[in-house]
């Protein structure tokens, strides 16, 4: 049995993002093991937090910059640490490598957040995702992270290519961990009974704000003028004021803000709709709608490590990403994320009222989302992650032999993090 502490950058929340969902996962999967779980945070209380201590989680707040951490975890005294994105890497890897040598050190990276941040400041400079530099000051501290942990989960098969062939991650330091699908909804809404078309999405995720406003800015206007009977939902966790202000019954633009039960929803639209111009990972949203056999208009960036794809190297242009011969599987349909071109928006409306109007198109569409849940669930990874994890604590010493780039990047002239670490405690004494 082995004893895991999961640091995380913020508490997990199921309910409100795939990433809260993701975290979740790791956890009831190591206690489902017999796996002794810990979770540490720094991060504030949070309104729909999941409920860790009635799963069998001990919970520990810990304070950043702060020496105390060093104590409590050498007390836990772990078999495994698994930290909560970089950021959290950044903070606290070197104590645990102090107070405990011989933890595995696993990496969680939700998403690739140097991927992100790169595709969104191209989307501001050239209106163009695919166009990210992916050589940002970002990624070199996100890799560094990667290299300094003996395992790194990854949640894209798309992300797992990128690490592989642009960045030179051994693939010994990799583990495909693809996000949990729920249960599939067995008996499912028909046409006739939904109304329609839902998007939903943490509002404190950038490429979630920045999809509402596409929506309201130009691509609903237009489908809104060629079904004027219409509405367009807007739900998603802690909506800022911005957000709510949008709202407006005349347009049929209605911002509802929490909803605690996604799986009714997502069963009564009868399209989900993500203009996602930037971001990475997977979208849980959209697999959300598939478990409803609901059909989705998204970008290439939505459809992203859900669709198969041959073309997994790096330096493609991303949008050729989606093969023709996939791009006549998804379930409702992929468009450009150029929101800006009018073609483009009425692209998305040629698509909106297809879905909406046409029960045949729409009845295609949804059983294609059953499809491609299925082909998304087949791709599992060869060693699951439990077993990964007690196949390496038993044999550390020689995995971390074999990890060059690992040795180097804890040489005393590259741990910036623990000395700015200090010297931040330092100066608040």
């Amino acid at each position: 049995m082995l004893n895991i502490a999961v640091i995380g950058y913020v508490w997990p929340e199921p309910n409100s993002s795939a990433a809260g969902q993701n975290m979740l996962s790791i956890i009831t999967r190591c206690l489902s093991a017999n796996f002794k779980v810990t979770f540490l945070t720094a991060a504030n209380d949070s309104e729909h937090k999941e409920d860790l201590t009635a799963l069998g989680v001990k919970v520990h707040p810990v304070s950043l910059n702060c020496s105390s951490f060093n104590s409590l975890i050498a007390h836990i005294n772990p078999d495994v640490v698994i930290f909560d994105r970089y950021m959290t890497e950044e903070q606290f890897s070197w104590r645990v490598k102090e107070a405990c040598p011989d933890a595995l050190r696993v990496l969680n990276t939700e998403d690739l957040h140097s991927l992100r941040q790169a595709r969104y400041e191209a989307v501001k400079q050239y209106n163009d995702a695919s166009l990210a530099k992916l050589n940002s000051e970002l990624a070199q501290r996100e890799i560094a992270s990667i290299f300094r942990c003996d395992l790194t989960l990854v949640i894209s098969k798309r992300e797992m290519a990128l690490l592989k062939a642009y960045y030179g991650v051994p693939l010994a330091q990799l583990q495909y961990h693809p996000l949990v699908v729920g249960k599939t909804i067995s008996t499912t809404l028909p046409y006739e009974q939904r109304a329609h078309f839902i998007h939903i999405g943490n509002f404190r995720h950038a490429p979630n704000w920045d999809a509402v406003l596409q929506l309201k800015q130009s691509i609903w206007p237009a489908i809104k003028k060629a079904l004027p009977k219409a509405e367009l939902h807007i739900y998603g966790a802690y909506p800022p004021r911005k957000a709510t202000q949008l709202h407006n019954e005349k347009q049929g633009f209605l911002v509802k803000g929490w909803t605690e039960n996604v799986e009714s929803v997502m069963m009564n639209a009868k399209v989900l709709i993500a203009p996602l111009r930037f971001g990475a990972g997977i979208k849980g949203k959209l697999l959300d709608a598939m478990r409803c056999a609901t059909p989705n208009i998204t970008t290439w960036i939505g459809a992203e490590g859900i669709i198969p794809s041959d073309k997994v190297t790096a330096g493609i242009n991303e949008e050729e990403a989606v093969e023709p011969q996939h791009l006549a599987q998804w379930p409702g349909a992929i468009c450009s994320t150029n929101t800006t071109e009018p073609a483009v928006v009425q692209e998305y409306v040629r698509h909106a009222v297809a879905l909406y109007d046409d029960k045949t198109t729409w009845v295609r569409a949804s059983n294609l989302a059953v499809a491609m849940l299925n082909s998304f669930e087949s791709e599992q990874p060869e060693v699951p992650l439990v077993e990964q994890m007690i196949a390496l604590k038993q044999s550390l010493h020689g995995h971390r032999s074999r990890l060059f780039m690992q040795s180097l990047m804890w040489h005393h002239t590259l741990t910036a993090s623990k000395y700015m670490g200090q010297w931040i405690e330092a100066k608040n004494k």
